[in-house]
């Protein structure tokens, strides 16, 4: 029995994707030199300049947080055990990167993987996904939900008050639902954290250590919401319901291509990419653009821009009818249409 045209053409971009699934330890060591000395240097120059002059200091400081981000997105690979061969060396590297950015390695890989196995099910929301609500549960919630609702999908509280929120307090805790091999990397997290904050208050003194790390952390947190905010909630996104729902859809029709500046793209670590991502997980960081490039597969996903991404902000609810995210002025138009 001869394959068909479709189980031949899925093999073959299968067989694509795994040549880009093999981790350079030289391109990975290299990524790690290139990221922790710079945040290294940028941190003691904000302490040496913080009495000095508030114009270098803020400049640098934005800079840092740059840094952490694209340490972040280091982390994130380990995470998937893409950034080295070794599984334990991931697990090192990737442990330590996360008390660098306040996030538990085994509990945050648990709960991504989640996101993983689920982004895009409308059956499956809840865990490693921003809160996202159809237009059908929005109007059949009563008035105090839809009020929480509209507050917790406000740009001010996902990208104001919940970075610091996320990543100082909810990463402290373990969820009930998480094993006990999550649960310990959330107590070595906390106390590598308080290690770290000991060491630096002892060398910059405690409260200006407080105030370079809340700012450099917020700044980083907020920005690393908005990337993951992106990546999956743009007009077309994919949701469907468990029947319907494809895992190869998701990565091409429900993860966008977010198209970054070349600088940009290097302090995320070529995260923008994130169709490609969600395809392969076990793709390392710098593979990801050619990987792209090379596999027409991807010819027709998602383009966010920096200037066309903003106009995702104003999105917040799924319209299962016209398979698109709308606002909430979309209602007003729903109430219109039934007088």
């Amino acid at each position: 029995m001869h394959p068909s045209n479709s189980d031949s053409h899925t093999q073959a971009w299968k067989a694509k994707i795994r040549s880009y699934q093999n981790p350079s330890a030289s391109k990975s060591i290299g990524q790690l030199l290139n990221t922790l000395l710079p945040y290294a240097a940028l941190w003691y120059l904000i302490y040496f300049f913080w009495h000095i002059s508030i114009l270098i200091v803020i400049p640098l400081v934005f800079l840092c947080a740059a840094f952490q981000v694209r340490i972040f997105s280091l982390f994130h690979d380990c995470c998937h055990c893409s950034f080295f061969k070794s599984e334990k060396a991931n697990e090192i590297v990737g442990t330590i990167l996360g008390i660098l950015v306040f996030t538990p390695y085994h509990h945050w890989r648990w709960e991504h993987s989640i996101h993983h196995r689920s982004a895009g099910n409308l059956d499956k929301r809840g865990i490693g996904d921003l809160w996202t609500w159809t237009v059908r549960e929005y109007l059949s919630s009563p008035w105090w939900k839809k009020l929480l609702y509209r507050i917790l999908r406000h740009p001010l509280f996902l990208f104001g008050l919940s970075p610091l929120g996320l990543f100082l307090v909810k990463y402290r805790f373990a969820s009930k639902k998480s094993g006990k091999k999550e649960h310990l990397s959330v107590l070595i997290t906390n106390m590598g954290i308080l290690v770290m904050g000991i060491v630096l208050s002892l060398l910059f003194g405690w409260q200006t250590y407080i105030l370079i790390q809340l700012s450099v952390a917020f700044l980083a947190a907020a920005a690393g919401i908005w990337l993951f905010y992106v990546q999956h909630q743009f007009e077309e996104v994919y949701w469907e319901k468990s029947e319907k729902w494809d895992y190869k859809s998701v990565a091409l029709q429900g993860s966008s291509y977010y198209k970054l500046p070349k600088l940009l793209e290097w302090f995320t670590a070529s995260i923008g990419y994130h169709h490609v991502h969600h395809l392969s997980p076990r793709i390392p960081n710098y593979w990801l653009s050619q990987c792209h490039k090379n596999l027409p597969l991807f010819e027709k996903v998602t383009t966010l821009t920096l200037p066309s991404s903003l106009k995702t902000i104003n999105l917040q609810l799924w319209d299962e009818e016209s398979k698109k995210m709308v606002n909430f002025k979309f209602l007003k138009t729903l109430s219109l249409s039934k007088q």
